[in-house]
This record gives C-alpha cells, structure tokens and sequence, in this order.
C-alpha cells in the first residue's frame, strides 16, 4: 500500500513538474510573439561581503514594480498589489550588466528570472558596518533599465552577527490564526502591519552591541517568497528596523521535490553558509516557536560548536502552554548539550535581558528597548481597519 502511495506521489509530481515547463514554454512562447516578455524591472536585492567576495542576487522581470505603500491605500489597493506580486512573470535568459567599484561583469538570468554575481571583497573596511552599492541593467525595447544594489559591508571589529527570521519574529503575521495569516497576507501593505513590540530597539542595540556605532551585520532569513521582497523591504523601513539582506524563499516545482526550496532546508543551509561565510565571527539566532525555528537552531548549534553565542525564540503564545512550547523545550536541551543558551522569550524586553547577561548588550541598552516595547503595545493591532473597510464594502448595508 506505501509503495502504491509513493508511486501515485511521483506520479502527481511528474506530472506537476511537466506541467509546469509546458505551461511556462508556451508563456515564454507567447510571450515572445507579442514582445510581452521584455524586461520592465530590475529587482535588486540586498547583497552582502565576507573576507573574500562580494554576493549579490536579482530578478528581471516583465512588470514594473507596485511600488511601495501610500498613506491613501485601503484594502482593494493592497489587495491588487499582493496579486501583482504573486503574478510575477519573469524574463529568462537575459544578460544583466552588474557593476561594482571599477568592476563590471555580465550574468545571464536563469529560467525563473534570477541571476547572482559574485566581485572580490572591497577593501579599507570602516570601524562601523556599511553599505556600498552596485549596479545592475538589462536592455529592453524602451530602453536601458537600471536598479541599484545596496550591499552590506560588515566591520572588522563586529563582535557577532545575527540572524533572524521574519514571520511572528520581527513582523506580526498571527500564523497561528488562518483568518488572520490570510487577511495580513492580502489586505494590508508595510504601513498597516505592525512590528512586534520592542523589535526596531531591540535590533539596533544588537547592531551596536557593546559599540556606540553599528558594527554587527543582521541578516534575515524567512520562508516567505521573493515575490513580497519589496513590502518586507519597505515594512522594516518603516518601522525603523535595521536594513540587512533578505534570504527568502524560491516558490515553484523542482524536479527532485514539489516545492523547490522546503521551509526548514531552505532556512538552515541559508543560516549555515552565512556562517560559515565569516569563519571568525560568532552568530546570535532569532526566532519563534510557530514554525521550525527551534529545531534548526539546536541543529546548527550542534553542527557548528562554539559558533553560536545564543538563540532566542519568540513565543507565540506566552499564555498558554502548548504543544509548541513542548517541541522548544526539547530544542533547549539539544542546544544546552552543544553549550548553547536557547531562551523561549515572551517579549523584546526579556530577549534584551538575557542578552545583557551574557554580555552582548550594556545595561543602559534595556531601558530603550522597554520604553518602545511599552509605546508599542499602544499602538491597534494589525489589520483591524483593514478587514472592517473590506466587509464593508462587500456586505449590504
């Protein structure tokens, strides 16, 4: 009976797979035969330097970008933003002309948009973190089309990097609530969804550390696709969180597996090569207890000892004891065994506590993260207007 199963499962994947290609070669054919495929935008994401390289990642595609949010925007703009996203037709086989300092290269994007560059790492590195920029552009009918990467220089003299998730993490999505998860995935944009509290203070005393300056690169990694890079760009912009790069997650078929980068592998070889990318530097993880966060972190914690410095995790549900909380206590004993503290934390505060304890953040760091954790709480919570405007207008009277 398993074996049958397993077959069927091929079987539906196969023809997934085939699906897919035959769907996206006529797409691209069509495409092509009207000179609909032309390249519209360059999105340029967020690179970063280690010792030796520069790394840096984009996408072309066939429509310009939504753009970010306004101060005007209600539900329906929101929700026709979130479909442009989602509807991203990407241009394959384009070359990009990437520039960096008095370097230039040419990559060729792949069959989902993407390309990647890689130039020698900059020298003469500040006290602080930095960024520098590079630039990339691709020829269209209408033109040269160009867009900037921003890419983060981390200082010689940081004391430890960060990781850390997005979702429930930094950002309120309410993923234990299906209603809520699709109402803040549809109906709102970076201005209406709201930070968990403390979180911008939080992470810019971590930037700081022990320093006055910014010196610790932050990096996130997140299971939410590259389609919404621009909003969660522009969400941690607005709330004043620190800027670093954003691994996000590829969406699609692959020919070993339905989704071509899982949830848990995609965030831990992400988590393993940006550490292993910067041999000399101790890492600090962040996460939450909705997802798989804990089990990973204990997983690396095991495979690269004395690397990390502490792992915290948001818990999503600090009133009750649930079965969530079960699975991060076993995480806690599989960390402490490799000598990691990992802390199931209610709130910014107690993270910013512990930290002080273990010597990453100085005591005069905890007031500010307890006075904006405070004035947060005051602040509606996420999307109440967004779900009363859209009944509203669909229901009678």
């Amino acid at each position: 009976m398993a074996s049958d199963e397993n077959e069927l499962l091929r079987w539906l994947h196969r023809s997934a797979l085939a699906t897919e290609e035959t769907v996206d070669r006529a797409r691209r054919w069509l495409w092509r035969s009207t000179g609909r495929n032309q390249p519209q935008e360059i999105a340029a994401y967020h690179g970063y330097a280690d010792a030796t390289a520069v790394h840096l990642t984009g996408r072309v595609l066939a429509q310009r970008a939504a753009g970010g949010p306004l101060d005007d925007d209600g539900w329906w703009d929101n929700l026709v933003n979130t479909w442009r996203r989602w509807e991203s037709d990407e241009v394959a086989n384009v070359p990009v002309t990437i520039g960096f300092g008095d370097q230039e290269q040419t990559v060729t994007t792949d069959e989902e948009g993407y390309y990647q560059a890689s130039f020698p790492a900059p020298a003469g590195h500040r006290d602080e973190l930095s960024w520098q920029s590079a630039s990339a552009a691709v020829d269209s009918k209408e033109g040269m089309i160009q867009a900037t990467h921003e890419i983060l220089i981390p200082s010689p003299r940081a004391a430890f990097g960060i990781i850390s998730d997005l979702d429930d993490t930094v950002i309120h999505t309410g993923i234990t609530s299906l209603l809520l998860a699709a109402k803040l995935t549809f109906l709102e944009n970076a201005k209406t969804r709201k930070p968990l509290d403390g979180v911008a203070e939080l992470y810019q005393a971590l930037q700081r550390g022990l320093a006055r300056q910014p010196r610790n690169p932050l990096f996130y990694i997140s299971s939410s696709p590259w389609n919404l890079y621009d909003l969660l760009v522009d969400f941690l912009r607005l709330n004043e969180i620190p800027a670093g790069p954003l691994m996000l997650r590829d969406l699609g078929i692959d020919e070993t597996k339905f989704i071509k980068e899982q949830g848990h592998g995609h965030k831990r070889e992400k988590a393993l090569r940006l550490i292993d990318a910067y041999p000399s530097l101790p890492f600090v993880l962040l996460g939450d207890s909705g997802q798989q966060d804990p089990e990973i972190y204990a997983e690396i914690a095991r495979s690269r000892p004395g690397r990390i410095l502490a792992c915290y995790i948001r818990d999503i549900d600090p009133d009750f004891d649930s079965e969530r909380d079960t699975r991060v206590r076993r995480a806690v004993e599989l960390a402490a065994a490799a000598g990691v503290p990992m802390v199931l934390a209610r709130d910014s505060v107690s993270i910013s506590e512990h930290a002080r304890s273990l010597g990453l953040l100085p005591p005069s760091a905890l007031p500010a993260v307890a006075q904006e954790a405070a004035a947060d709480k005051q602040r509606p919570e996420t999307g109440e207007q967004a779900v009363h405007d859209a009944l509203e207008s669909l229901l009678p009277g």
